[in-house]
């Protein structure tokens, strides 16, 4: 995984999985990284094969903590597994998600 900071934004890109292995350090780091100021996280799904409900968890918990410092969770290039689960567990409607 790969984090780089800029300005309000922090960009999270290169996660293979987003599972119950990896799901709570995922989150963990992510927060973690987040400096003062920053409030927004965009997070590129381009390389992510799969993803759960524990990863889907650790994505609303990113939510939140964007949302407590009145920023949000923008989500990239999905793989279309990855993208069939945000639909149907609906969280396109939580998320702003950008396929291309």
């Amino acid at each position: 995984m790969k984090i780089q900071a800029g300005g309000e934004t922090l960009r999270v890109s290169e996660i293979k999985e987003l599972g119950a292995a990896n799901a709570d350090a995922f989150r963990d780091e992510v927060r973690g990284a987040l400096a003062d100021g920053q409030k927004h996280i965009e997070i590129d799904l381009s390389q992510t094969a799969f993803i759960d409900s524990c990863g889907l968890g650790a994505l609303i918990a990113l939510h939140k903590t964007a949302c407590s410092r009145e920023g949000a969770v923008h989500l990239f290039h999905p793989q279309p597994p990855v993208h069939q689960i945000l639909e149907l567990t609906r969280m396109h409607h939580i998320f702003q998600i950008t396929k291309t």
